[in-house]
């Protein structure tokens, strides 16, 4: 069945409370969203942030504190109803990745206080209910004694910590478990609040007919509960430091390759217990929403290694990865059907990759701004098959029209002959092109819907800092351009059943 949709992630939801979170805000853009015809939303990673970025989780299950909604808490009595009566005036148009989580945290320390004190039989029932579930009981315990454990150490990362703690000695942990106990339980409720106000999202976007689709990353980063739980995954010295680490080679993006620092995988080590740890991950991540975007997909083929004392991700090689074997493995574990998988397959992409997107029928992406840097490219939408995602950009490219302008005067020429465009509302020619595709699924940043030039990009990988802050303008989802949105999307044949 042919769908479009929007690519958004929470944090960049408008509200007055410094971030975007899974309150009423996230509501409004779902209706707004079904107005316009739409039947999938995108967002990035859900895990929590050392930072901005939602690849840079410390933790591969966790959901992140930040998308909590203070208005939620109120209404669910989990905050006295004054409690936000007086707050910061934060800045509706960017994150401030200092000050907001500071603020928020203090707010849900609150909210704690005031559950442990007032809270109901039914309210505490439902928070161990949460605590001991099955589908939780691989991580949740780790998480909140790592996050616990962290913030006893000032924020330090893991392999920082006290010597004892760092390679996990038994008897350290349970007196360090003992000692942050109110801590490690203030943690788990935090991964309460925010599963409880992410299924209520969820079921309303189900009645409004909206999928969801998540992002999963294929690395996880060094500081993260993962590692420190699970050291024997990962290609660590026996300091427990990495020997090598992720990245791509020189690409669109930058001429020095990236280097991203994530510690590699122990494939052979994970295939011995039939990849369990992958399996409970990707089981996790489709708890959550209803299509999974796998990140650098090319990496489950061939992954690039980069010694880990290097500066630039130039002199990597190239190692295989753990193939078909890993989604084999998950697809017996969870019930045998076929995975909701999308793949990012973008960038170096070889035989090899192709071969094993083939094999497991998983739909790759096409990126509409990648598709003019030549005669013919492989990205222009006469060269799809169906079974495809296109985008007219990434979370990672400029918006379209700051795209457009960086384009030398051939190529905008290019572009201008293939979609029929003069450049004036460039955005809307890319969506025309995404939208009339043969490929399955379409799906558009927000930005480019309401025709933003560069100072909305999301993020620049080249760039090392500034990146993730992009935040909606408090008026900016407008029933007009809804409208113009649903009458393309139904002349395309991609519109939804609901009203």
């Amino acid at each position: 069945m042919r769908s479009s949709g929007i690519l958004l992630h929470p944090t960049s939801l408008p509200g007055p409370f410094g971030v975007g979170d899974l309150g009423p805000e996230a509501e409004r853009f779902l209706d707004w969203a079904a107005a316009a015809g739409q039947t999938l939303w995108q967002i990035l990673p859900i895990g929590p942030t050392g930072g901005g970025s939602p690849y840079t989780s410390l933790s591969a299950f966790a959901g992140n504190p930040l998308w909590i909604s203070p208005e939620r808490l109120v209404e669910d009595g989990y905050l006295p109803g004054d409690a936000l009566v007086d707050f910061p005036a934060f800045r509706w148009d960017r994150v401030d990745f200092d000050a907001v989580p500071q603020w928020k945290d203090a707010l849900l320390r609150k909210s704690w206080a005031h559950f442990s004190a007032h809270a109901t039989a039914q309210d505490r029932a439902e928070l161990e209910a949460f605590r001991v579930a099955p589908e939780r009981a691989s991580w949740l315990a780790e998480w909140s004694l790592y996050a616990a454990l962290k913030r006893d150490f000032g924020g330090r990362a893991w392999a920082d910590w006290e010597d004892d703690l760092s390679r996990r000695d038994p008897d350290a942990l349970r007196l360090a478990a003992m000692a942050v106990e109110g801590e490690t339980e203030y943690q788990g409720y935090l991964q309460f609040l925010f599963f409880r106000q992410w299924a209520r999202l969820r079921a309303r976007a189900r009645a409004l007919g909206i999928r969801i689709v998540g992002d999963i990353p294929i690395y996880v980063a060094y500081d993260s509960a993962d590692v420190w739980s699970h050291p024997e995954l990962f290609e660590l010295d026996a300091r427990r430091r990495p020997v090598e680490v992720a990245g791509v080679p020189p690409d669109y993006f930058s001429k020095t390759g990236q280097l991203w620092g994530n510690p590699l995988y122990r494939w052979d080590v994970m295939e011995r217990d039939g990849y369990a740890w992958w399996v409970s991950r990707i089981a996790a991540a489709l708890s959550v929403c209803d299509l999974l975007r796998i990140d650098h997909f090319r990496a489950f083929s061939a992954y690039w290694s980069v010694p880990a004392t290097d500066e630039t991700a130039l002199n990597g090689r190239w190692v295989p990865g753990p193939g078909r074997k890993l989604f084999d493995a998950a697809r017996r574990a969870l019930g045998g059907q076929p995975l909701a998988l999308l793949a990012e397959d973008l960038g170096d992409i070889s035989k090899d990759v192709r071969e094993l997107l083939a094999a497991l029928r998983i739909p790759g992406m096409k990126v509409l701004q990648f598709a003019f840097y030549g005669a013919d490219g492989e990205y222009l939408p006469h060269r799809y098959k169906r079974d495809c995602v296109v985008y007219t950009g990434t979370h990672d490219n400029d918006t379209a029209r700051g795209w457009y302008e960086g384009l030398t005067p051939e190529e905008r020429q290019r572009v201008g002959d293939y979609l029929g465009s003069d450049g004036r509302e460039i955005e809307w020619g890319l969506i025309r092109a995404a939208w009339t595709s043969v490929a399955d699924r379409a799906i558009v940043p927000i930005q480019d819907v309401l025709g933003l030039g560069r100072e909305a990009r999301m993020n620049d990988p080249s760039r090392p800092e500034g990146n993730w802050h992009w935040r909606l303008a408090p008026d900016a989802l407008r029933p007009d351009l809804a409208e113009r949105l649903r009458r393309l999307t139904e002349l395309s044949g991609r519109v939804s059943t609901k009203p």
